[in-house]
Order: C-alpha cells, then structure tokens, then sequence
C-alpha cells in the first residue's frame, strides 16, 4: 500500500500495526546559514563528512586512470620522461651545474615535488566547477572539494618517489637520515597548493578564466623555480628576491631531503612556511565568504 509523505513521517492511521510511528517533537531539524565569523573552519563537519572525502579521493583515482593502457603506469611515466628530457637538454647539452649531484638526481628531486605542487593546484582549481551537479543538489562542507584534489596526487607522488629512490640506488646514492625532512617539506607543499586553490576555485567559478590561463601561469612558475638549475647561480644581490618565490625554499629542502649536500637557505624556507600558512588563512577567508554563493553561480 502507497503512504503519503506525511504518513511517513508523522506515522498516520495508514501505517500497519508493526511499524513505529515517528513523534513530530523528535524530528531533528537543521538550519543552515551563513557564518559570519571570519574563520569559519568546520573541523567537526569535515569530520562527519569524511565519508564523502574518501568517497572523492576513491573516484579521483579511478577516474584519473579509467580506460587508459598503461593505468597507474603514467605516474611513473611522466616524471620519468620529464627528468629525461631535463637531462638531455639542461644536463648534457647546457651543462648546467648542479652542485655535485647528477643531474637526472638533481632534477629528479625537484620534479617529483613540484609535480605534486601543479597537479595539486591545477585539479583543485578546477574542483568546484567539476562538482558542480553535487553543489547544486546537497549540502556538504565546500571545503571537501579541494581537500579531495590535494589529497588525491599523493598517491601519484609516493609512486614517483618509489622511482627516484630507486634511481638513486642506480647511480649508488644511498638515502640518510636526512630523508625524514621530505614529509613536513610535503606537508607544507600540501598547505601552499591547498592555500592557493582556496582562492583560484572560487574565482574560477565566476570567471572561467582561471582554466584557460592556469597551465600558463604553472609553467611560467615552473621555470621561475630551481627545478632545472640550482639557486646558487642566481646572483647574490637578487638571490632573496628570488627567494619570494614559495616553491624555492620547498624544493630546495626537498632535494636536500633527498640528495644530502648544501642545506636550503633559511630565509628561502622562512618565506615557503610564512607564504603558505598565509595563503591558507587569507584562502580559508575568502572561501568561506565566496561559498555561499557557488550554487547560484555555478
């Protein structure tokens, strides 16, 4: 027999013997509104939603290597053929030094790191637009969105990792204690490409822009950082302009995580902490107060 929706849930004289009516006063209803603190970060609807967070990862992955030849294989692939290509070209053509290192390990370090950093950002910014058939429909803390696409490419990372550190063992580099830094130097890498989405997502919601110009400006930042050359050739009067640059102080710790050698230039590495706790915060802000227009918008 069809009940209507209102003997459903206030339980009418339709409903069968066996079945529990529903009191009105229990229902549990929830108001949502517009926050007006600052920083409106939800740590506890971030927790309850954890379920939808892994469900995003989960698809992000599958999605990510659905229906191709090589699989999770193309992880391995484009670091590699881009160290590669870094090392015929900068390496053995344009013998650019390197501070003792070999230059596939030199560039290698750099490449899996920032490889991390652009995918990070370039699936985050696009997150919101993508999801937009969920905005639309349910409520959910905005935030897992970007959450999901950051998280998401460390399962590319630790792959390409596992690739570097096995060509270090092929050129008889041996890891030391020094390997340990590369988790809080990933940490932080996570905090600046998460801050950095919080303000292209919603941006790039209201002006489609942000996907046609974001792979310029990542390849622009690229070459901007000491990815296929060291920082110590950039001249010693401009070396801490040089070092505004976030992805510097990141990367440098990261090789030095990696290879050993000359430690990162502190003041590098101040400014990569200082930018990225700054673009979180400043992100948090401006994503809380954009959110609540994203289903109108979208």
């Amino acid at each position: 027999m069809m009940k209507s929706l209102d003997a459903l849930a206030l339980g009418s004289s339709e409903c069968g013997p066996a079945e529990q009516r529903t009191d009105p006063s229990t229902l549990r209803v929830t108001e949502i509104a517009p926050d007006d603190r600052i920083i409106a970060f939800d740590a506890a609807g971030l927790w309850q939603y954890r379920g939808l967070l892994r469900v995003l990862i989960l698809r992000d992955l599958k999605v990510l290597y659905r229906q191709t030849a090589l699989g999770a294989c193309w992880a391995i692939a484009q670091p590699l053929f881009t160290v590669l290509i870094f090392t015929v070209i900068f390496g053995h053509f344009a013998k650019i030094p390197t501070d003792g290192a070999p230059y596939a390990l030199f560039a290698g370090s750099a490449v899996v790191l920032w490889t991390y950093f652009s995918e990070a950002v370039r699936r985050s910014a696009n997150g919101l637009v993508a999801e937009a058939e969920l905005i639309r429909k349910i409520y959910f803390p905005r935030l897992v969105i970007p959450l999901a696409t950051v998280v998401s490419p460390m399962v590319d990372f630790a792959i390409a990792l596992a690739v570097m550190l096995a060509l270090m063992l092929w050129y008889g580099a041996v890891p030391d204690w020094h390997l340990v830094l590369a988790v809080p130097t990933l940490i932080v890498t996570a905090m600046l490409a998460l801050g950095v989405s919080l303000w292209l997502g919603p941006i790039n919601v209201r002006f489609r822009d942000v996907k046609h110009t974001l792979p310029f400006l990542i390849q622009i930042w690229m070459y901007a950082s000491p990815i296929v050359y060291a920082s110590s050739i950039v001249p010693a009067p401009v070396r801490w302009l040089y070092a505004l640059n976030p992805m510097v102080g990141l990367i440098e710790a990261f090789r030095f995580a990696i290879l050993g050698g000359t430690p990162p230039d502190c003041f590098a590495v101040a400014v990569s902490v200082t930018a990225a706790l700054a673009l979180l915060v400043s992100g948090l802000i401006f994503f809380q107060r954009m959110e609540r227009s994203f289903a109108d918008v979208i």
